[in-house]
């Protein structure tokens, strides 16, 4: 057997296990806490060859992992090249799109922060990371979050060894916390504390209000209402601090759980229009496909056509 046989043998062997252990990842491992910090993990996910995606936003973070070959990523309208042992962060709410003409081998993960049982210390972590202006890094094959996701992997397609979903879960945790760290840490984001206004901790009340609401009508009189504010000064806040009206802000979020409910779930599509507050099926059909310039229905193709693809955009 010639070099160039043994290395192809060898990326198939490896390519075999990081599938499999992204299938039990998914399986197992949709949560992760510890020393004061918890995530919910949306996808593991396992791209042997991502070509080009549709330019689209997340409610949550994401980070994939470059392993293979070559491409761009646009994040705000900045054109990135990205390579072998290249990572890159998109964060919640971002435009943000990946293109390819040879293909890449990428490793990704999806997740978001719980707050309710998380530091203050972490949601400030959190918060540093959305404002970060390096998106894209570059690091080595032996640095701590390369080799961690890796093992993780490896580790995970051993789906019989005892205490199996112990040490996947501690893996999981470190990494995600190890990504966050690479990324805040690289982009030297503004070190000075801004003083939490008033009107912000009114403002994501208001944004949790919406959350928890989203399939019913949520209209700006019954979020003030609840927050016993007027509308005009909701109104205004909204348009101060977020530079959105309030009912874009709502429409934004109704679109982005719609479209983790297409990746996530079997629900059908008046099902998923219903679970977001759309009054029919045809109007959330329209919107959706206006913002995210693909219908409701080639959204959730993209994430499903390929057997080795979990959730992926």
């Amino acid at each position: 057997m010639n070099k160039f046989s043994s290395f192809i043998k060898r990326r198939s062997v490896l390519l075999d296990k990081f599938v499999s252990g992204k299938i039990n990842l998914n399986e197992y491992i949709q949560r992760t806490e510890g020393n004061g910090v918890s995530f919910y993990i949306h996808y593991w996910g396992v791209m042997p060859q991502h070509y080009n995606n549709l330019p689209h936003k997340h409610s949550f973070f994401e980070v994939c992992y470059v392993l293979e070959g070559q491409g761009t990523y646009i994040d705000m309208g900045s054109t990135y090249h990205i390579k072998e042992n290249t990572m890159f962060l998109s964060r919640p709410d971002v435009l943000h799109q990946i293109k390819s003409d040879t293909g890449l081998f990428l490793l990704y993960v999806g997740f978001e922060l719980i707050e309710s049982d998380s530091s203050e210390k972490c949601i400030t972590l959190i918060e540093e990371a959305k404002q970060c202006s390096e998106v894209v890094i570059d690091v080595k094959e032996d640095e701590a979050a390369s080799l961690m996701w890796k093992s993780l992997l490896i580790q995970a397609a051993k789906s019989e060894s005892a205490l199996f979903e112990e040490i996947l879960s501690s893996l999981a945790h470190s990494l995600i916390l190890s990504l966050i760290q690479s990324f805040v840490v690289t982009s030297n984001c503004h070190s000075q504390k801004t003083v939490q206004k008033k009107s912000s901790l009114v403002l994501t009340l208001a944004k949790l209000y919406i959350k928890d609401n989203l399939s019913n009508s949520i209209k700006l009189t019954d979020t003030a209402t609840h927050l016993h504010l007027s509308s005009r000064h909701l109104s205004r806040l909204f348009k101060d601090e977020l530079g959105v009206s309030y009912s874009e802000y709502v429409q934004n979020v109704r679109i982005q759980r719609a479209a983790t409910l297409l990746k996530t779930t079997d629900l059908s599509i008046r099902d998923i229009a219903q679970e977001t507050g759309f009054p029919d099926v045809h109007y959330f059909t329209r919107v959706f496909t206006a913002t995210m310039h693909s219908s409701p229905g080639r959204f959730r193709a993209l994430y499903t056509k390929l057997k080795t693809v979990i959730y992926k955009d």
